[in-house]
């Protein structure tokens, strides 16, 4: 399909189709364009964000990370009060990293 006639399917001037093509070029072309260009071509825009790792690997991932900075924060204060963690306690790692991962929307809160 030439620019003009994907114009006149928009409804607009030919130059305008070749604004948008150089708009979708350089990465700034807007969704509400790419839309009206797909509705004149019998499409729809599809827009999608895809992990680029599976998503229980990048929940874990955090899950620890939020679980280590609270139990880094936990051992400092103990370290300061000339205590050690006691040895039964140590798996709670595990627990709270569980724990994160059945509340999921605390993952995201900062440490």
């Amino acid at each position: 399909m030439t620019t003009g006639q994907l114009a006149r399917r928009m409804g607009v001037k030919q130059p305008r189709i070749v604004e948008l093509e150089h708009a979708e070029k350089a990465g700034k072309i807007t969704l509400q364009s790419l839309e009206r260009a797909a509705e004149a071509l019998g499409c729809r825009v599809v827009y999608v964000l895809v992990p680029e790792r599976p998503l229980t690997d990048v929940l874990e991932e955090r899950a620890a990370r939020v679980a280590d900075a609270q139990l880094a924060s936990v051992d400092q204060t103990m370290r300061l009060e000339a205590q050690e963690v006691p040895e039964q306690d140590k798996g709670i790692r595990k627990h709270m990293i569980d724990q994160l991962l059945q509340k999921s929307s605390r993952l995201w809160d900062d440490p």
